[in-house]
Order: structure tokens, then sequence, then C-alpha cells
């Protein structure tokens, strides 16, 4: 890993900011949330970390690992602990479109079409099993999820913030499921396996899990609008142009491979920098490092990409390209500045 620019930002007219007292306030508020999600997920502290730098970011989530391993319950745990609305959508091959975002029904008494709001009208919507929903009401999402609103028979109605999708989905069971379309992946800021735990981990979880559920106990620490809040400030935080083009070269590294039959898109770009973002403020940083890009390549870029036939006959995966990338792409030199 780099040690990247010692950035100290210069403050220009007409840039927005983050005053400097915000960001420790905004540490130990996440600090707290994250503490109460691992008193749920044992031994799993960078997948939280990652989950609570999608939702500073205004990203989606996918956790995609076999059965049992904890998928929902870190989404239940991090919904549980900030207070927000939430809504579980179990994706099934017999669900509709308007199950998820809404439908119009006539009211007999006022003679009048009146709007039933979908299972998306949430803070945090957890899509339980995203890949057993035909592609139709998988596409009922990607409005959703990018633009933060719904439209329904001509009307559009606005997502309140924070708004979070955090979906889950199997990948090793085939039957009955419908894999997500590239539009669908790319939608997500970033993708996380839970894998096992440590031998230590399950035998804490056996006692803790054993009696009753630690969701049970769990009380929240922050509420929406306090998200809301973090959310502005991690907004403010400084990006270098040479940091800001360490991105793009890495993105751009993608589309050029010959491994990979498909790139990242300037989506991933916007959603990697996002995330930079995030990861700094946690780290009670107000400007970016290449570490931060470093640390974030493989779960924002690699469920983006399409290995190419050769790639694939050597058995490469898009999370070993990215790596290999990362070794590859020089990262910016520590005395240059650019304002």
């Amino acid at each position: 890993m780099s040690t990247g620019p010692t950035i100290e930002p210069t403050r220009r007219p007409g840039r927005r900011w983050a005053p400097a007292a915000d960001f420790p306030y905004l540490a130990q508020t996440i600090a707290q949330v994250r503490g109460a999600v691992e008193n749920v997920i044992e031994g799993k502290p960078e997948v939280v970390k990652v989950a609570l730098t999608v939702l500073l970011a205004e990203g989606h989530l996918l956790i995609e690992d076999v059965p049992g391993v904890g998928k929902t319950m870190l989404s239940k745990a991090l919904a549980r602990s900030i207070d927000c609305t939430v809504r579980r959508i179990q994706f099934t091959p017999d669900l509709l479109p308007s199950d998820v975002t809404g439908v119009s029904v006539y009211n007999q008494e006022t003679r009048d079409f009146e709007f039933r709001p979908g299972g998306i009208f949430a803070n945090i919507v957890v899509g339980d099993e995203i890949n057993r929903a035909s592609p139709k009401t998988q596409s009922a999402l990607l409005e959703c999820m990018e633009e933060r609103q719904v439209t329904v028979d001509g009307t559009t109605y606005h997502l309140e913030p924070p708004f979070m999708v955090i979906a889950t989905q199997n990948p090793i069971e085939m039957e009955g499921t419908y894999p997500l379309p590239e539009a669908q992946r790319d939608r997500f800021m970033a993708r996380v396996s839970m894998g096992y735990p440590s031998v230590q981990a399950e035998l804490q979880m056996l006692d803790t899990h054993g009696a009753r559920s630690p969701l049970d106990d769990l009380e929240p620490v922050t509420d929406a609008r306090e998200i809301a809040k973090l959310i502005d400030i991690v907004r403010g935080v400084y990006v270098a142009d040479a940091v800001k083009e360490y991105a793009l070269a890495l993105v751009t590294a993608t589309r050029n491979s010959p491994e990979l039959r498909l790139g990242a898109s300037p989506r991933a770009t916007l959603h990697l920098l996002r995330a930079a973002r995030a990861a700094a403020a946690l780290d009670n940083r107000e400007y970016v490092l290449p570490d931060d890009i470093q640390a974030l390549a493989v779960p924002v870029l690699a469920h983006r990409l399409l290995p190419a036939a050769e790639a694939q006959v050597a058995r490469r995966t898009p999370e070993q390209i990215v790596a290999d990338l990362l070794r590859t792409v020089p990262v910016p030199d520590p005395q240059r500045r650019r304002r």
C-alpha cells in the first residue's frame, strides 16, 4: 500500500468544504454504530466497515455468499442500529414490480385512484435473495437506486434520504435464480462476501445466538436525521486532482485489460471516489489518500467486470485482475500537488 500524497487542502473560493471539527463527530458516531453492528456480526470488522462506508457514500450494497453466514443478519443489524425506517422484500419468482414500487388502487369511497407505496419506500431496504426475482422485477429497482425516486402511472414519488438498498444473493445455487444483469450490478456501489467466521468467532456465536437473537438486544445509537448530517459532511471531503486522476487511471485500466471483456463504467469512477471520501471521513481525515482508493478498488469495481474467455479458462476472477491492476497502475507522486 502507498502512503499517498500528504495533502493540506487549499481552501479555494467556490469549493464546498466540511469544517474540520465535523470529522471527529462523524468518526465517533459511526464508531458507535459499528460497535452495535459488530455485537451481532462476530468477527467480520472489514465487512461491517465497507457497509458503513457505502451508507455514508449514498450507495447501495450487494452481499453475496453462501446461505447461513449472516448476510441478512448484517442487513438487519445495520438498519436497526441507526433507527431508520426499514422494509424487507423477500424476492421470489412470483414477486411483481408493483410489489416493489407500489401501485395505484381505485378507492370506491373517494371514486379516485390512490397510491399504495411498495416495499422500496423506506430508509433502509433489505432485498433478500435478489437473484430469485424475475428480470422484470429486478429492473423495477433501477430508477429507485440511481435516481432515488419511483414513477408509477406517470407520477413521480421521491424517496426520503438517507436511502440505501442492501441486497443479498447466493452465488452457488443456480436453480430458480436469475443472474443480475450488468445494468443492475452497476447500481450497487460495492459488493462484499461474508465468508465463514473464524473458529473463535463461531464459538462465541454459539454462546450469544444460542438462547436468543442478539438483534433483540440491539438498541439504536443514532437516527435518520443524524445519518443525513454525516452524509453531508462526507460530501465535503477534499479529493486532490492527482487522486482523481489515479482513480480514473485505475478504472481506465480495467477497460484496456485483455483479461476483461467488460471494464468499469464512468459510474464506477464516481462510486469509487464517493466511497473513498466516506472511508477518509471514517478515519477522521478531511482529505482522500490513494490508500483509500486502493482499499476500496476490489469491492467497488470487481462485481462490474466481466472476464474474457481466456481469463475464465485460466480461472482468473475479477478480484484477482483488479488486484493485479493495483500493482501496475502508478500511484501519484507524494510531492505532486494539484490545486
